[in-house]
């Protein structure tokens, strides 16, 4: 089925790897062990969620300052809009840093579907919410990141998952995804492969 959207991950997708959520675990108190921060976050006492999100948007904001993006992005978006294929992103991050880094970088997204806007990754709201305002259907649509929410996101939303494995841990998610790649643009050769 042909490829008509592709849904990018922000943080370690569109942008380079950034966050060390483990010292953001240990700022805002809590176990490395823990499990994800955000949902962390939601079974705190609205004092201590507070402070913690205090500290989580300090860490966003120095993200989007410091961002770089990844090898081959801007050419790839460039690619995809040429051959009308609709762009979202979706991101366990605030939409407006989302559109922070697009106005950094000179990017541009057809959607945002940041955390404030529903049920986070790996939950499949983001993806089928972009889907309906672009019109198309999850199967025609890649979802691609480089952690295991956005697999596990593409997989309950009937999306395609694509893994950007540009970290060490990229082998631990690997079995959840329908195609690996190396570098964003090879995200084209998929494209070329399912006409």
């Amino acid at each position: 089925m042909p490829t008509k959207a592709v849904i990018f991950d922000l943080d370690g997708t569109i942008t380079q790897p950034y966050f060390d959520f483990d010292a953001i675990r240990e700022e805002m108190g809590l176990d490395r062990n823990c499990g994800p921060v955000w949902e962390t976050m939601q079974k705190m006492t609205p004092e201590q969620r507070q402070r913690a999100e205090e500290i989580l948007d300090f860490h966003e904001q120095k993200a989007v300052r410091d961002s770089k993006l990844n090898p081959g992005t801007k050419q790839t978006l460039r690619m995809l809009r040429a051959k009308s294929i609709r762009i979202g992103v979706l991101t366990r991050n605030r939409r407006g840093n989302a559109l922070a880094i697009a106005r950094k970088h000179g990017l541009q997204f057809d959607a945002i579907i940041g955390r404030e806007d529903g049920p986070v990754k790996p939950d499949a709201f983001g993806v089928l919410q972009i889907c309906r305002e672009f019109g198309v259907q999850p199967e025609q649509t890649l979802l691609v990141g480089d952690y295991l929410f956005d697999l596990l996101c593409a997989k309950a939303a009937g999306a395609v998952g694509v893994l950007l494995a540009n970290h060490d841990r990229a082998d631990e998610f690997a079995e959840h995804a329908n195609y690996i790649i190396k570098n964003i643009d090879q995200i084209l050769e998929i494209i070329e492969e399912n006409p």
